[in-house]
């Protein structure tokens, strides 16, 4: 007994992956072990049975924690665009417009996959409409299958790192930082990420064009009548809506002045970012209503199906990404009105329907249920595991690893990397991520830039061979069988499972790349980020004193303006410069800042320069 009390700790992180491998579903496993040792240390004396007492309280606080509300707003807005068929427009037209060249198919896969990740959130939505849609395509005009297995499972996987990602709402939750920052860090090495696909299908383009062939000329719909394909107005529109863009963000302190009727001399880029580019896609859209409205022909049927085909989801993401990312909205309001969009688009499209609202309701329902489960098992068994000194145990383990910091991020991401070949985002950042932050915070590590780096890491876990859910949900869409192309009607062999593996390999090895790069050049993240403003509060209450001192150099006058009383016999003190009082003696000419506490206040909150 003296044995398992001095070794509490690790003996229930075993138990907890002896449970897991059991079989038994992560949620049950994880209140089953913490129920289990809690009750086990109580009667070993490991800590108080008060302990358990504190258990409601934690679940209480779970149900009223508003930023996990964010999860069902967000799910179902990816759902109802999913199911009104955005992402069949999308992959349709965007083919069209890179079909001309070679890998344009997979490049257009990649593009949409990283909107469909901006605006649904989901994984699972992403690589099942891209297969169901883009699969078939690809494999009618000769892409290598397993090329083209996994670049659509890795397009999916976007949804994960992208901002409004689900994964990145319960990182932010578990690492106690706000929702808006992580989504700030996790934009860019979002789009780096989708870069790095980019370059690997121009690559395999240039050296292996067998791989990738450009559509034939019967392929491509959005034609013109004298034949051409139309891409000089869409050229031309693309390019006014960069100028406008560019344009207003050169210019955004200008249009603050004018619109709030004072001066403006600074706006936060990112601010100016998501302005600019709305007011450019803006710009787009009212020249296609107008053209289609007027019918000038201006525009050519594939500039027209481009404009109305993304502008609109452009729009949602603006709406949604820039009220949060400007400050106007919290995340869960954010999602809120990006679920309320969502509904209006799928009206306005006419493909809202009672059953597309009854199954994004019920699909919303499972997965938020889901998460607030694994949650609750997690908390449960986070509290024995804290009370039994865990987290020292854990923090005691790993700043002991060789080489620092580095030492440590290069352990952990091994880690988390093998664990994902068992675990999903939603168990890993669970189980795994409350464990390393408090480490990782003693070590001086920023937490948003920590938050990133798993986040990427962990979205090898839905590409590991053989247990990747992105290689299962491609695999449930994937033809198993000999089947006729209903356009070519030839005999179109099956899609093998083995392929699909193999295909996932690559990108494997290109998030992993983006793991590296993110460890070497941790700006990527935190230069996105606000600037902490440093507060010396010993200068703060300096410069508060120095500032009641009267200028003529007396006592401090009373910061409540009460007179002075005197003692009963005692003659009061002569007021400088009154009869019969002393000369006061000449004191140097203060700054003006003594003389206003507010202003003196302003000035010590200033951010020191370093």
């Amino acid at each position: 007994m003296e044995f398992i009390v001095a070794n509490f700790a690790p003996i229930m992180f075993a138990g907890l992956i002896c449970f897991l491998l059991l079989g038994f579903p992560v949620a049950f496993s994880l209140g089953a072990c913490g129920l289990f040792f809690g009750l086990l240390g109580i009667e070993l004396g490991v800590f108080q049975s008060s302990v358990m007492a504190w258990l409601p309280q934690r679940l209480i606080g779970i149900m009223s924690n508003d930023t996990l509300l964010a999860v069902p707003f967000f799910t179902l807005m990816g759902l109802i665009l999913e199911r009104s068929g955005m992402a069949e427009d999308l992959l349709d037209t965007v083919g069209q417009v890179f079909g001309p060249m070679r890998g344009g198919l997979a490049l257009a896969v990649i593009f949409v996959g990283a909107l469909l990740a901006a605006t649904t959130g989901v994984v699972a939505a992403s690589v099942i409409s891209m297969g169901l849609i883009s699969l078939p395509i690809m494999l009618r005009y000769g892409y290598d299958r397993r090329l083209s297995s996994g670049v659509i499972a890795a397009s999916g996987t976007l949804a994960q790192i992208i901002p409004p990602s689900l994964v990145l709402i319960i990182m932010a939750d578990q690492l106690g930082k706000s929702v808006g920052d992580m989504y700030k860090g996790a934009f860019l090495p979002g789009f780096m990420l989708m870069g790095l696909y980019v370059v690997y299908v121009v690559f395999l383009a240039i050296f292996k064009p067998a791989q990738v062939p450009a559509l034939p000329p019967e392929a491509r719909t959005f034609r013109e009548p004298n034949g051409s394909g139309g891409y000089i107005s869409l050229v031309g529109i693309t390019a006014l809506s960069a100028v406008v863009a560019v344009f207003l963000a050169r210019n955004m302190e200008a249009v603050h002045s004018w619109f709030q009727d004072e001066a403006v001399t600074f706006v936060a880029t990112d601010e100016k970012v998501v302005v600019a580019m709305c007011g450019g896609v803006f710009v787009a859209l009212v020249i296609a209503l107008i053209n289609k409205g007027l019918k000038l022909n201006l525009l050519s049927r594939l500039a027209e199906r481009v404009t109305f085909v993304l502008i609109p989801p452009l729009l949602l993401i603006f709406l949604v990404l820039g009220t949060i990312f400007l400050g106007v909205a919290t995340p869960t309001e954010g999602g809120a009105m990006g679920a309320m969009g969502a509904l209006i688009m799928a009206w306005v499209r006419r493909r809202m329907s009672f059953s597309l609202m009854k199954q994004a309701l019920a699909s919303t329902t499972k997965l938020s249920s889901f998460v607030m489960f694994i949650l609750i098992g997690a908390t449960t068994f986070s509290l024995v595991f804290q009370a039994a000194d865990g987290p020292i145990w854990v923090e005691h383990l790993l700043t002991s690893l060789p080489g620092g910091p580095v030492g440590f991020l290069i352990a952990v991401n091994v880690l988390v990397f093998f664990l994902a070949f068992f675990l999903d985002y939603f168990e890993l950042s669970f189980i795994v991520v409350p464990l390393l932050a408090p480490v990782a915070h003693k070590l001086g590590i920023d937490l948003i830039w920590f938050g990133v780096l798993l986040a990427v890491n962990m979205q090898t876990s839905f590409m590991h061979p053989p247990f990747g859910f992105a290689l299962f949900f491609l695999r449930s869409v994937a033809p198993e069988k000999q089947y006729v192309d209903r356009v070519t009607q030839k005999v179109m062999e099956p899609v093998t499972t083995m392929q699909i593996y193999r295909g996932a390999i690559p990108f494997v090895l290109i998030q992993l790349t983006m793991v590296g790069v993110l460890i070497a050049f941790p700006q990527i993240v935190t230069g996105a980020l606000d600037k902490a403003v440093n507060v010396n509060l010993e200068d703060v209450g300096a410069q508060m004193r120095d500032s009641l001192k009267p200028e003529d150099g007396g006592p401090a006058a009373d910061p409540y303006g009460a007179p002075e009383e005197t003692a009963p016999g005692v003659e009061p003190k002569a007021e400088p410069g009154a009869e019969g009082a002393a000369p006061a003696t000449p004191e140097p000419s203060t700054e003006s800042t003594e003389s206003d506490p507010m202003k003196a206040m302003q000035d010590a909150l200033k951010p020191k320069k370093p």
